[in-house]
């Protein structure tokens, strides 16, 4: 009779085989999509990150859900487009699961792969605001926020501002919080001009216009664009 650890030994394996399926799948579909989006679209848009879900008329990418509307592409490589393809670029809450050294390659990528003038929109938690919670001063945002980061511990007797920001920056596989100075640097090193502090969900481009998902205390938004 199959003992319950040889199950799981079989379960473990047949699983670790079909994500590989999945993946090489994946790859092996990607050149086609990546063509088949530049090809039909005049106005060619990129998603990096598929938290909130695939936007409409956006080429959407992401290195852990693929198939469907979601095309394989992990930000901390080189991306796999020639250079200035792209119209738009949108990453909402991504550059904080890198490392300093990865998020400035994705930054760079990003400037490779927009045309001139192109912009970049780039959401991201705010280290000052997450720290800010901690100053003792009540705040409606911040309740809400904290609230929102300790349930995910799965104990609402923890909503107290400590374990909102241990959570903030150890939650979710986060390796770098940036706030505004140093985004802006990071921005700035990669080659990009004409950096805008936005309001989330809000941009005078219709096209960047409502995008955001994340729309909590924390959450900062920049726009930015390549060069002419």
């Amino acid at each position: 009779m199959t003992t319950v650890r040889e199950f799981l030994k079989r379960s473990h394996a047949l699983v670790t085989l079909v994500r590989l399926a999945w993946s090489i799948r994946s790859r092996l579909a990607r050149p086609r999509r990546i063509r088949d989006y530049l090809a039909t679209n005049a106005v060619r848009r990129l998603q990096l990150g598929a938290e909130g879900g695939p936007l409409p008329g956006w080429l959407c990418v992401d290195h852990r859900r693929r198939g469907g509307q979601v095309v394989y592409l992990d930000a901390s490589r080189p991306f796999p487009f020639d250079d200035a393809v792209f119209d738009y670029i949108f990453s909402e809450h991504l550059i904080e699961h890198f490392s300093w050294g990865d998020g400035g390659h994705m930054l760079s990528e990003c400037l490779r792969v927009l045309r001139p003038g192109g912009t970049l929109r780039i959401t991201t938690p705010d280290l000052a605001s997450v720290l800010s919670l901690y100053d003792g001063t009540d705040d409606p945002g911040k309740e809400r926020y904290t609230a929102w980061q300790t349930d995910h511990l799965g104990d609402r007797d923890l909503r107290k501002p400590q374990f909102a920001i241990n959570n903030a920056f150890y939650g979710y596989g986060h390796q770098f919080l940036y706030d505004g100075e140093v985004l802006e640097l990071a921005l700035q090193k990669a080659g990009f001009t004409g950096i805008a502090r936005r309001q989330c969900g809000e941009s005078p481009d219709p096209y960047l216009h409502g995008l955001d998902s994340h729309m909590t205390f924390v959450t900062m938004a920049y726009e930015t664009k390549r060069p002419d």
